[in-house]
């Protein structure tokens, strides 16, 4: 009997060592297959991610000046065309990149969209160093560049769990990669940020400073997201890429017009079932009017806040009850032909109601620059999209972008934001007016060197006597 018992002991202790062994090669096997899909699909996207090096025109300073940043972006097709991050290339006077055989190629920029932070770049057909070589009509010319291109794949098929991969240049550093998997595919952040027609994959793949403007990638090598925000300091593992079929969508409109364009009717939308605000409107179908802007198409049509818009240019309105779906109904708005008469029907103290609304092109979304140098200030025009809050006070104006130190406007008192009403009393409301005034007072050599500069600060006017007897510039 002891001798059966062994046997049958040994027997199990030999099946158990053959099913731990069993697991271990299926669990070492498991391993390598995932490897192996992991440097496939890195292999497909790889060659087309971009190291983008722009010097681009700051004013925040108080000057002038230019400043090399460093971003990410990836080659879309043969021919050249990139997609970057709009952040990352705005205001360029120059842009190289660098691509994974480490040669350098100008770039310019085909079109921007800074509402979805979007760019579109063009690669020149030759390396930086043989630019001046190739336009030439010399029979040397090498022939154009055909770059290795990576394709799209269906942001809308994806769900929350895949693994993804971040491609781009972290804090310069020209080629990384990071792994990680999608934690959500319709983040919507447009409570925090002014990015209001997409939501957004988020991903717990680290996205760091350079990353901007890089791929998201899925385990099949497609571009399932452009990487373009991280947060740091606030909470760990949450970054989050525009999703794809954004992406082909803008870069279709960069390509045909060099810009979005866009519709403007004044509304501004907010979900029946607002879990942000803790607002819910009883009602079944539609979305919220939260606002209509003052002078806008909607305001002169008659639309109001509080009315519920259920149906525009003839179908019913699909979505609006959760925050998800503000975007895809923006869109539709801002879709809509410009001067082109359109129905709005809404939802008015139980009765439906109908209005034809005229869409206006919407305006610039970044005003003009301009550097006062011998004031040591900096202005831009007033952007009821960038500066919404200086333009609820001025409409039409220019405020003072960024103040040197040390500098005659700092000693003088002026401040960023303050908007300008006057200087030497002559009205400013334009950028061409500023531009006029500076290049008459600071031409006039015979004058005092003094100016007076009205300006309006949290809405009270104030008066400031500029003395640029001293010319810091000098010791530039």
């Amino acid at each position: 009997m002891r001798r059966l018992l062994s046997a049958l002991g040994l027997l199990v202790l030999c099946t158990s060592c053959a099913m731990f062994q069993g697991k271990g090669t299926a669990r070492s096997r498991g391993k390598l297959d995932f490897e192996a899909i992991i440097q496939n699909a890195k292999s497909k996207v790889f060659p087309s991610l971009v190291f983008v090096k722009p010097i681009r025109e700051e004013y925040s300073t108080g000057e002038k000046t230019q400043q090399e940043v460093f971003g990410s972006g990836v080659i879309i097709s043969p021919d050249g065309y990139v997609v970057t991050n709009n952040h990352v290339v705005e205001n360029a006077i120059q842009i190289y990149c660098v691509l994974f055989d480490k040669e350098q190629y100008p770039a310019t920029i085909v079109g921007l969209d800074p509402e979805t932070d979007l760019a579109l770049l063009k690669l020149a057909p030759y390396p930086d160093e043989r630019s001046l070589e190739a336009s030439s009509d010399a029979p040397t010319t090498p022939p154009a560049t055909i770059f290795p291109a990576a394709s799209f794949g269906n942001s809308e098929s994806l769900t929350e769990g895949q693994f993804v991969m971040a491609l781009g240049s972290p804090f310069g550093f020209t080629r990384s990669i990071s792994l990680g998997i999608i934690s959500n595919v319709h983040r919507y952040i447009g409570f925090q940020t002014r990015y209001k027609y997409n939501t957004w994959i988020q991903t717990d793949a680290a996205i760091n400073p350079g990353n901007s403007g890089g791929p998201l990638v899925n385990t099949d090598g497609e571009i399932i997201g452009i990487n373009t925000l991280g947060l740091s300091g606030i909470g760990e593992g949450m970054a989050f890429s525009i999703p794809s079929n954004v992406v082909v969508k803008v870069v279709e409109r960069l390509k045909k017009d060099g810009r979005v364009i866009r519709a403007w009717t004044g509304l501004h939308l907010q979900a029946l079932k607002d879990f942000h605000s803790n607002t819910f409107t009883p009602a079944k179908r539609g979305v919220l009017v939260q606002n209509v802007e003052s002078a806008s198409p909607s305001e002169r049509s008659g639309i109001r806040p509080g009315d519920i818009m259920i149906a525009l240019a003839g179908h019913d309105l699909r979505g609006g009850t959760y925050v998800e779906e503000l975007p895809s109904i923006r869109w539709q708005l801002a879709d809509l032909a410009i001067d082109d008469p359109v129905e709005i029907r809404v939802l008015r103290n139980g009765g439906e109601r109908s209005f034809t609304i005229l869409p206006a092109l919407k305006g610039k979304f970044e005003g003009e620059d301009f550097d006062c140098r011998r004031w040591n200030f900096t202005v831009k025009e007033i952007s009821k999209y960038a500066t919404p809050k200086l333009y609820f006070h001025r409409r039409k104006g220019v405020y003072i972008q960024g103040v040197r130190y040390p500098g005659n406007a700092r000693s003088a008192g002026l401040q960023r934001n303050d908007i300008i009403l006057t200087i030497d009393h002559e009205p400013i409301r334009t950028l061409g007016e500023v531009k006029d005034v500076y290049e008459k007072v600071t031409g006039d050599e015979e004058r005092e060197k003094k100016v007076v500069i009205k300006v309006l600060r949290n809405n009270y006017p104030r008066l400031f006597v500029l003395d640029y007897r001293f010319d810091y510039n000098e010791e530039d």
